[in-house]
């Protein structure tokens, strides 16, 4: 079965309010495996950044400016996650943001149902605890010190360790990449995330 881990990065909380999508990270699961596959992509928002986004993720207007629109990468992205189910963590916010885009741009848009959304997996498993993707790393030992700013690879990458973990248990030698790490690089939408072994 083949699975997208998924973020994204925003320059608000909605979009019927004119916040766009600056940022898309994915990474590829089959069988709950890793393949070494990712989707990383900043976006122009079109619009300026507030300082309270920017003080979330640290993309601001100078860096952004060069970046295409969504609506030059939007089938891009389209054909990257296919008919895959979606893993995010907080779904609805997500998705309410990439249906926008994808209307925006005459794009199909992404059913609902095609979602699967690990805070409710987690409040399921873990009812009354904290389900934020922090305290879920906490819970779960993974490692997510390079998480100084949100950025949606990383976050991508880490909920694909905290996803596993919340269906029964993490594969082994899957970590974080050193892309997503540098994720300031100018690099093109695919990338290859080469999962490194664990510290003993």
């Amino acid at each position: 079965m083949r699975e997208i881990v998924l973020d994204t990065e925003t320059t608000g909380f909605e979009p019927s309010e004119g916040h766009r999508i600056v940022e898309i990270g994915a990474v590829e699961l089959f069988n709950h495996m890793p393949t070494g596959r990712t989707y990383h992509q900043y976006i122009n928002p079109e619009r300026p950044m507030p300082k309270e986004a920017f003080d979330v993720h640290g993309l601001g207007d100078d860096f952004l400016r060069d970046k295409p629109l969504f609506q030059h990468i939007g089938q891009a992205f389209l054909d990257f996650v296919g008919d895959a189910r979606l893993v995010i963590h907080n779904a609805a916010f997500d998705m309410k943001f990439l249906n926008f885009e994808l209307g925006r741009a005459k794009l199909r848009t992404l059913p609902f149902d095609q979602a699967l959304d690990t805070v409710g997996l987690a409040r399921k498993k873990f009812p009354g605890s904290p389900a934020s993707l922090d305290a879920l790393c906490r819970r779960f030992g993974v490692d997510n010190s390079a998480r100084e700013k949100h950025g949606a690879l990383l976050d991508s990458e880490i909920l694909a360790e905290v996803y596993l973990e919340l269906i029964g248990g993490r594969q082994p030698d899957f970590g974080l990449s050193t892309a997503a790490q540098n994720a300031r690089d100018d690099a093109g939408p695919a990338q290859v995330w080469r999962p490194r072994p664990r510290p003993a």
